[in-house]
């Protein structure tokens, strides 16, 4: 056991603890109501939906996997960057729309809106289960990036003391969600956003002097990790897969649950347009969080026997914690563990809520108990919040981890699917819900069968055009069919089931 760690670990942790039940006092708003508890009263200001939606999206298995697949993998690791950048205009042109018709209407999810836009609650089902579906697993992860750093501080790898502090950290994350909602995690965002930049930073600072500078970390970096590979003749191998990978991830960054609880509970549309033009401050301590991969391969942590156990149960994600450990002062190493632990809380506390938010408005509200009231709404979505909650972490512990990656992988191909649904339709009512539905359903079916034709143990599908093989995240491919499919039937549907007067927004509604 590293004591020193752990003492500042549980330390911070109790500190965190201690501010999400004082959150429920931030700002305060009735909690029996469900935009004031899963929205945060859509109250939070620039710099509050800053740290909220950095926290939520920049999480602990980000802060894990990232410099794991540079340690393992090499340079492919590198498109989650361009990716984030991507996603940001996307969040500029679109979203600020969403957020306006959705504060008119009182939606708190995007189901909500496309069951207003189409009047058609099984699209909007579909919308609400990918969403569902696809966060469960996101869930799983932030207790694996959780799990990582726990096992690294040296507990045991096996049996319940093992599988203790998970559980206390299950209940502490529980309990403040459970009281305070969405304040919680916007409240703790701004200490987790602030330790990982000190831990950043402190990476990019010490490890390069330690090991004679940045030209010597490149040098011991094996020279295929350093580019992507050659692609073989009559294919664009890892480079058509590299671009899509990052569009793709683009389009389907802001549609998960979590991302739209974080936009629709800013105070305005103007709020989500300043985010986007300074959130690309998180793509930036992303694109060196990923270099610290490189820094752990120049440093040789995987051949120290004292890290040989933590890579035979962890694999390639324990070389940032032993980065950590070989470079830097015990004290150090419980700030820079707390900064992985708090950023697995924050957003499995959005996800949870986000979850809630979907069961509760679209499934409870729309199909089992139409009739309940607002207090019965919100009661409903604290209960699933800590149902969702013990649900991730059965996963974590009775499951193998591979599990939770595979439909994590599966999740960005599903969550892509509600793009035309969402997207589009905040521009355009040209689409029939039908149709959208129609489009949906072979969107999944295709970007299930491309990620089982690859045994779920990769995305980027081979797609073969006259001998030519264009290597592509299967999940920009499905949504192409997914959006052929909806605009050849719209025409059809139009004639057997218009849905234009279901429409309940106007055109002011989205200016």
């Amino acid at each position: 056991m590293n004591w020193t760690a752990t003492a500042i670990f549980v330390a911070l942790f109790l500190f965190i603890t201690l501010l999400g039940f004082f959150a429920a006092h931030w700002r305060k708003g009735d909690l029996d109501l469900l935009h004031e508890w899963g929205l945060g009263g859509r109250r939070f200001g620039t710099w509050v939906a800053w740290f909220l939606l950095g926290g939520d999206l920049y999480t602990a298995y980000t802060f894990i996997a990232v410099p794991a697949l540079m340690f393992g993998a090499g340079a492919i690791g590198f498109f989650a960057v361009p990716y984030t950048i991507l996603a940001y205009p996307i969040l500029y042109v679109v979203f600020p729309r969403l957020w306006t018709v959705a504060h008119r209407h009182g939606y708190v999810t995007a189901a909500d809106f496309v069951r207003g836009r189409f009047g058609n609650r099984w699209l909007a089902l579909a919308i609400a289960a990918t969403g569902l579906v696809a966060t469960m697993p996101y869930i799983a992860l932030q207790l694996v990036g959780l799990e990582v750093v726990i096992g690294a501080l040296g507990f045991p790898a096996t049996g319940p003391s093992a599988e203790l502090p998970l559980i206390l950290a299950f209940l502490i994350l529980a309990a403040f969600t459970y009281t305070s909602g969405l304040r919680a995690p916007a409240m703790i965002a701004v200490v987790k956003d602030t330790l990982i930049y000190i831990t950043v930073i402190a990476a990019i600072i010490v490890v390069p002097l330690e090991l004679g500078g940045y030209d010597k970390i490149f040098a011991a970096v094996p020279a295929p990790k350093l580019l992507l590979p050659q692609p073989p003749p009559n294919s664009l191998g890892s480079y058509s897969g590299y671009a899509t990978l990052a569009l793709g991830s683009a389009f389907a960054l802001f549609l998960y649950p979590h991302s739209v609880t974080g936009i629709l509970s800013a105070s305005s549309a103007r709020v989500i347009r300043r985010n986007a033009t300074i959130l690309p401050a998180y793509s930036l301590m992303l694109g060196l969080l990923a270099l610290v991969g490189f820094m752990a391969l120049a440093l040789g942590v995987a051949q120290k026997p004292e890290f040989a156990a933590g890579f035979r149960q962890f694999g390639t994600n324990f070389s940032v914690p032993a980065l950590f450990l070989a470079a830097f002062p015990n004290w150090f190493v419980g700030i820079a563990f707390a900064a992985i632990g708090v950023g697995a809380l924050v957003p499995a506390a959005v996800m949870s809520i986000a979850t809630a938010n979907i069961f509760t408005r679209n499934i409870w509200r729309d199909f089992l108990k139409p009739a309940c009231t607002d207090a019965e709404e919100a009661q409903v979505a604290k209960i699933v919040s800590l149902v969702v909650k013990a649900g991730a972490l059965f996963f974590v512990i009775f499951l193998p981890q591979q599990y939770a990656i595979q439909l994590q992988l599966l999740g960005g191909i599903w969550m892509i699917q509600t793009a035309p649904a969402v997207m589009l339709s905040l521009f355009t009512r040209y689409f029939n819900g039908w149709a959208l539905l129609a489009g949906w359903l072979v969107g999944i079916g295709s970007g299930t069968y491309m990620a089982a034709a690859l045994g779920f143990k990769g995305s980027v599908y081979p797609l073969h055009i006259f001998g030519f093989t264009v290597p592509g995240y299967a999940a920009l491919y499905s949504v192409l069919l997914n959006l052929a499919v909806a605009f050849v039937l719209t025409p059809v549907f139009r004639a057997l089931a218009p849905d234009l007067h279901r429409d309940a927004t106007v055109a002011a509604d989205y200016v």
